[in-house]
């Protein structure tokens, strides 16, 4: 006799003119089945039968239009691009809930005239039981060989088919009778995501803040954490609002005068970092500033990108080192990179060499501003440190090494002024997946003339200028977080076609 199938909640689809009723009812379904998921998954761990196979579904949300007509809105997002049937699959809605919110309350104000209304219910695209497990949960830890192999069978795992980026590549055609896409990701891609950041940062995806810096030296990250540790220490003061340092192992230090929460005892120093630790000032609406450390090479910039780009940032910027390429330039001048020579070659296959990775006005303005600022020099003498052109990524970290000088001519032809490993595959994954995006590099070397890095003279360098950097990087954040993120998400990252949410 065959074990029965033991499949989660389904709650049959409602409609909904509210925009919180219909996040509730998403949660409700959501929690319904991850629920379900756990209880029979603490079942499987103690030996106990559990069915043939269990399952359990995320929610969905789905929305239907038969006209063109929409409210005129100044923003990017929130509405369909025409007559149709759009739906996504959703899951976490207590990390989403401002987010999800956010997105149903456009789609009814901008279309609410024309009769439309937010479907949820249950999909038919399961839930992987990896997915399933709260933040320290490791049920799966103590379960015998045998019993792990059977748990493929029991429960669902991940399928890669169903968490492709086709949709925000522009390559994803529905099937007949199938509804267009309502957002860049389905759910399976945001939880994949999820767990890999918490693999890759150290830290929980729940501290991720909505501005993030990268950089490729630690030396930016030692600054950043002696910062975030100041000012825990200090009494927040006006436009302030920074209340909790996050390091990874969810290490949390609030600040003085704010109440300590249980879940801050669960944090814990790790016993050597991860590859990409990630760092959070936290504010309690989620505008603060993450900053990762994303090492060296293009892969990592990729990889770090490809996940945090889920949560839906509202910019993301690059600070490090690059080699200069000009014989006017200095080592501690900046560059603020208005163009990308692509040969990091990890994009070739999701946005081709092709298409164009443009300067971003509201962000170039924001760093420039920032810059100027910071140092607080004008006119000739802030140009005389701060070079605006083209930077060329690539891969390969012995270019230089390279026979008949080739990589020396190509960087001449693209009027290149300075060379690294990151920053154009950031930019165009911030292009790719609508992420505001800009680039502030600070030249280290000058490899093409000779003034290579000595350990003397590198670390005279760090001293002087990671600081400074760091805090123009911090600032031009500021400049773009009190711009409002109607402006930081422009048309100018939008195809022709796009998802309604952000």
């Amino acid at each position: 006799m065959s074990r029965p199938s033991l499949s989660g909640p389904f709650i049959a689809p409602m409609q909904f003119e509210d925009a919180q009723a219909a996040y509730q009812q998403v949660l409700a379904i959501y929690d319904a089945n991850i629920a379900h998921l756990r209880a029979a998954m603490k079942r499987f761990v103690a030996g106990e039968e559990v069915g043939e196979h269990v399952r359990a579904c995320y929610p969905f949300v789905r929305v239907h239009t038969d006209t063109v007509a929409r409210a005129d809105s100044t923003l990017a997002f929130g509405f369909v691009a025409g007559p149709g049937t759009y739906e996504t699959t959703l899951t976490r809605p207590d990390l989403f809930a401002r987010y999800y919110q956010q997105q149903f309350k456009l789609l009814l104000k901008n279309h609410g005239k024309h009769r439309l209304k937010l479907e949820v219910g249950t999909s038919s695209q399961p839930i992987p039981i990896h997915f399933s497990f709260a933040e320290h949960e490791h049920l799966e830890g103590s379960l015998t060989a045998e019993r792990r192999l059977l748990m493929r069978d029991v429960f669902d795992l991940p399928d890669l088919a169903a968490m492709d980026d086709g949709i925000a590549n522009g390559t994803h055609e529905p099937r007949a009778g199938e509804a267009l896409p309502l957002s860049l990701f389905t759910a399976p891609r945001v939880d994949y995501s999820l767990q890999r950041l918490r693999h890759y940062t150290g830290t929980s995806c729940e501290h991720f803040q909505k501005f993030v810096l990268f950089t490729n030296y630690q030396f930016y990250i030692d600054e950043f954490v002696k910062l975030g540790h100041a000012l825990m220490a200090s009494p927040a003061s006006d436009g302030d609002e920074y209340i909790a340092f996050v390091e990874p192992g969810n290490l949390v230090t609030r600040r003085v005068g704010q109440a300590v929460q249980a879940s801050d005892a669960l944090g814990a120093a790790p016993p050597r970092l991860p590859q990409m630790p990630g760092y959070h000032l936290i504010r309690a609406d989620g505008t603060g500033i993450s900053m990762v450390n994303i090492g060296v090479g293009p892969a990592n910039a990729k990889t770090i990108t490809d996940h945090i780009a889920v949560l839906r940032p509202h910019a993301w910027l690059m600070l490090g080192h690059c080699a200069g390429l000009r014989t006017t330039q200095e080592l501690g001048d900046y560059v603020l990179a208005h163009g990308y020579v692509r040969e990091d070659h990890v994009l070739d296959e999701d946005l081709p060499l092709w298409v164009p990775i443009p300067p971003l006005a509201e962000v170039q303005v924001a760093i420039e501003a920032a810059v100027a600022e910071v140092t607080q020099l004008t006119g000739h003498d802030l140009k005389r440190v701060m070079r605006t052109g083209t930077v060329a990524s690539t891969d390969n970290r012995n270019w230089e090494l390279l026979p008949q000088r080739t990589p020396e001519r190509r960087f001449s032809q693209s009027r290149a002024i300075a060379l690294d490993m990151e920053s154009a595959t950031i930019a165009a994954n911030g292009f790719r997946f609508r992420v505001p995006y800009g680039t502030l590099l600070c030249v280290s070397d000058k490899p093409m003339h000779g003034e290579i890095k000595l350990p003397g003279m590198a670390n005279q360098f760090y001293r002087d200028r990671v600081d400074q950097h760091l805090r123009i990087g911090m600032r031009a954040l500021d400049l773009l977080r009190a711009l409002g993120e109607d402006k930081l998400h422009s048309r100018k990252l939008r195809s022709f076609t796009e998802v309604a949410f952000q």
